[in-house]
């Protein structure tokens, strides 16, 4: 005795075979892939990159650390720094981690801006992309994970130049405190890189752009206590202050970077910022799904 079953108004729909390509979609080895061809793309053009991420430390902590840090280590405000080993900061000590977190923060929006909407309006590299087995979610992190190589590889040479100026000092476990800021640096990137680039995907101008660029990070630069210590900012702005992924990541490259940063003070710089990291990745995951799957 046969059954009938409803006619189909289309071809059959088959799932996707265990391991295939297709059945991995929304899972990191597909975000891998992503970063891979954006890391093939990016081996044609680094010679470009590097001499602007030598220049660019070379001429702040020229400019900064050194010659501004003269005229301050001579005046009234020369031991307002704190002190290491019983010995006063230098400017030049105090300022060269937080320029490393700024850094890392300039990267990371610079690269999840333009070349976001380059990728999404005029290469159309992200429609590629999602032609083949990856989805929306995997372009989004194949790029916040190519972000954090490029903010990464920039901190990395930040602190080989402050090493060549002497701003660096043996503190932390192993005296590599200073090496531990690198990555502490690349994650205050990877806290605005995820949010901008959630942000960017749905831009179809780049007037927004110079608005983050005037209006968001060069007060943060100015006011997250890179040059001076916020507890110097009039009261009622510091809670902004402490609110701001910077100042949460200068306070903790500085606090490895010298050796005066505590336990509790570095899971509270930490929780903060993969907090930022994770509410980025929600966000993104609607916005690059709203944009590449309509």
């Amino acid at each position: 005795m046969s059954t009938l079953t409803p006619a189909s108004s289309g071809p059959p729909v088959r799932s996707a075979p265990p391991g295939s390509a297709a059945s991995v979609r929304g899972t990191p080895l597909m975000a891998v892939r992503e970063l891979r061809g954006l890391l093939t793309n990016y081996c044609r053009t680094w010679r470009g990159s590097i001499i602007s991420s030598v220049l660019a430390p070379l001429l702040s902590l020229v400019a900064l650390g050194m010659s501004l840090g003269k005229i301050v280590d001579a005046g009234p405000g020369a031991h307002s720094f704190g002190t290491v080993d019983g010995e006063p900061v230098s400017y030049l000590l105090f300022l060269a981690p937080a320029l490393l977190a700024n850094t890392a923060m300039q990267t990371a929006i610079g690269e999840s801006t333009y070349p976001v909407m380059s990728s999404m309006k005029w290469q159309k590299t992200f429609h590629a992309s999602i032609a083949s087995p990856l989805g929306s979610f995997d372009v989004f992190v194949g790029r916040l994970l190519f972000v954090g190589f490029r903010v990464l590889m920039n901190c990395a040479i930040f602190l080989a130049v402050m090493a060549l100026f002497g701003a660096v000092h043996a503190a932390g476990p192993g005296g590599l405190g200073p090496v531990l800021a690198v990555p502490a640096a690349a994650l205050t990137g990877l806290a605005f890189a995820a949010p901008v680039i959630a942000w960017a995907v749905t831009q179809d101008r780049d007037t927004g752009f110079s608005v983050v660029f005037r209006f968001v990070m060069i007060p943060l630069f100015l006011f997250s206590g890179t040059f001076f210590p916020v507890t110097q900012l009039p009261a009622a702005i510091r809670p902004l202050a402490y609110a701001t992924p910077l100042w949460h990541g200068v306070d903790l490259c500085r606090g490895l970077a010298l050796g005066t940063a505590s336990a509790g003070s570095v899971l509270l710089h930490l929780a903060y910022l993969f907090a930022v990291i994770g509410a980025g990745l929600w966000y993104g995951a609607h916005t690059f799904r709203r944009r590449l799957n309509p």
